[in-house]
């Protein structure tokens, strides 16, 4: 059940994310950045909060916003931006979580992000429902009776919440003292949560890129500015107003309040917190399937690569247990993915998950010389499974040979050397979108690897006319066919490169040997 929910929930994404590639590029698309654009959003709101805070009065709450919202220039749109981004942030939050969990990155590791991103998103909803009913207008007023009636189903208090909205005695001004100091402490304490929502990951990205984050926040203002908000009517016991003016955004839930009883509720609000917290046991691989990764104690030099590249800085160099003079790399399997971004980090191929290291990659790539026609010129394709894979027979249709890979960000510069070496007429590495790797830093690190020198690079013997790098989500299937009919007419002007005889991975990647050791 839940593996068929992941599958059409990421159907879904698959096309929304080929359709604002097309938009925006992968470069600047929200979707691929909701995680960041909830961030800044929430930096938005604590910036204008600040600025609101100035004019707002416990004694006078209504009235206080009144003369705000009355105050064109210095007031209104400022609000307007509070209000709606607000808004954005639940948005963006709300897709991120989407995005996580379609793409089944919530098990193991990744659990401790993805709790703390639902804590993110619950003192999201306190704190949005905090600030409407500072206002203190019908739409507060309403949400303020609804959480009385929740609240008086617990049995946690003496008197009944719910008889403070009555209008038996004027609401006293603690609540809005409370409610204040709720509606500015809980954004604030977002950060220490947001802290641990990205202590496990290394070179977390909090911001979306100078483009998209201006751009968000001049669209936020130009919608404030050209729609401008309106105070709805004073909070009155005594009147039943005929509309209720409502953000539906934090305010859908109210409906249902009167349809039901509130310790139905309850019980709905505890299945669905019980269910979110059991998403990443359910999500979470069979045995062995993604199995951390493991190091050759024999094959380490020391030289810092995989642990400066993993994205989870689950590596650390410690002691090593025999006599030579050294440290080696430590894999912590509480922390490890199995992404496999090490075994393409690591020249002498000592590291990575179990049969997806340097050295497994050579062999699978030297049998897959052997049954396929790479002799004849044609283009191999080393595409993720996550993205090109979903689309293989398409490109081995176009007349391309195509080898999968776990993800780009595993692949060892040296397998490349060995194709282009060993008869294929040129190398496409089709890559997902940077900015939607599964693993992070994957295509980055491999472009490094590939076309700028950083270790395992790849030799300067090879050459780089007949290797491409492309990326191509697994939506995309004809922007990768562009990709591949541009590599092709382009490899159909160079001189076919001959392939070498015997060729043998010894010769493509050897053990380093340390000083005073034979290898």
């Amino acid at each position: 059940m839940i593996r068929r929910l992941e599958g059409a929930t990421l159907r879904v994404l698959r096309t929304a994310d080929a359709a604002f590639n097309r938009l925006y590029t992968w470069r600047f698309n929200p979707l691929y950045q909701s995680g960041t654009i909830a961030v800044a959003m929430l930096a938005v709101l604590i910036i204008t909060g600040v600025w609101l805070l100035l004019f707002y009065r416990i004694g006078a709450p209504w009235a206080s916003v009144d003369a705000i919202t009355g105050n064109l220039w210095a007031g209104n749109w400022v609000r307007g931006v509070h209000r709606y981004a607000s808004d954005a942030a639940l948005i963006a939050v709300s897709v991120h979580l989407i995005r996580m969990f379609a793409q089944s990155r919530a098990w193991g590791p990744r659990a401790v992000a993805w709790v703390s991103g639902g804590v993110l998103l619950a003192v999201l909803l306190v704190s949005a429902w905090t600030g409407f009913v500072m206002v203190w207008d019908t739409f507060g007023y309403e949400l303020a009776v609804a959480g009385g009636r929740m609240l008086d189903a617990l049995p946690f208090f003496s008197e009944p919440v719910g008889r403070i909205f009555v209008g038996e005695h004027p609401v006293p001004s603690a609540f809005f003292f409370l409610n204040l100091f709720l509606h500015v402490a809980l954004p604030l304490g977002m950060g220490l949560i947001l802290w641990i929502h990205v202590s496990r990951i290394a070179r977390p990205t909090l911001l979306p890129p100078k483009a998209l984050l201006w751009g968000s926040i001049g669209l936020l203002t130009l919608i404030a500015i050209v729609w401008p908000l309106q105070m709805a009517p004073e909070a009155d016991p005594f009147a039943l107003p005929s509309t209720v003016p409502a953000d539906w955004w934090f305010g859908f839930w109210l409906p249902i309040t009167a349809r039901v009883q509130e310790w139905f509720l309850w019980v709905v609000i505890a299945a669905g917190v019980i269910a979110f917290l059991w998403v990443p046991r359910l999500t979470r691989p069979g045995a062995g399937e993604r199995a951390p990764s493991t190091v050759d104690k024999q094959l380490c030099t020391e030289c810092n690569q995989c642990i400066v590249d993993c994205p989870y800085e689950a590596i650390t160099l410690v002691e090593r247990d025999d006599d030579r003079p050294t440290l080696v790399a430590q894999v912590d399997p509480t922390r490890c993915v199995s992404c496999g971004i090490c075994a393409g980090s690591c020249s002498p191929m000592g590291i990575g998950p179990p049969r997806r290291t340097g050295r497994n990659q050579l062999e699978t790539t030297r049998a897959f010389l052997r049954t396929h026609e790479t002799s004849s010129g044609k283009v191999v394709v080393l595409g993720c499974r996550y993205g090109a894979g979903e689309f293989r027979d398409t490109l081995i249709g176009a007349g391309a040979e195509f080898q999968e890979m776990d993800c780009v960000g595993n692949l060892h510069s040296s397998v490349v050397e060995f194709l282009i070496r060993g008869g294929a007429g040129g190398v496409l590495v089709l890559s997902c979108p940077p900015r939607d790797c599964r693993n992070r830093e994957g295509p980055g690190w491999t472009t490094q690897r590939l076309y700028h020198g950083q270790a395992a690079e790849l030799k300067p013997r090879v050459d780089r006319e007949y290797l491409h790098v492309a990326y191509a989500g697994a939506g995309e299937a004809k922007e990768a066919l562009r990709a591949l009919r541009e590599f092709q007419d382009h490899l159909e002007a160079m001189v076919p490169l001959e392939p070498e005889p015997d060729l043998e991975i010894e010769t493509v990647c050897e053990p380093v040997a340390l000083e005073g050791e034979r290898v």
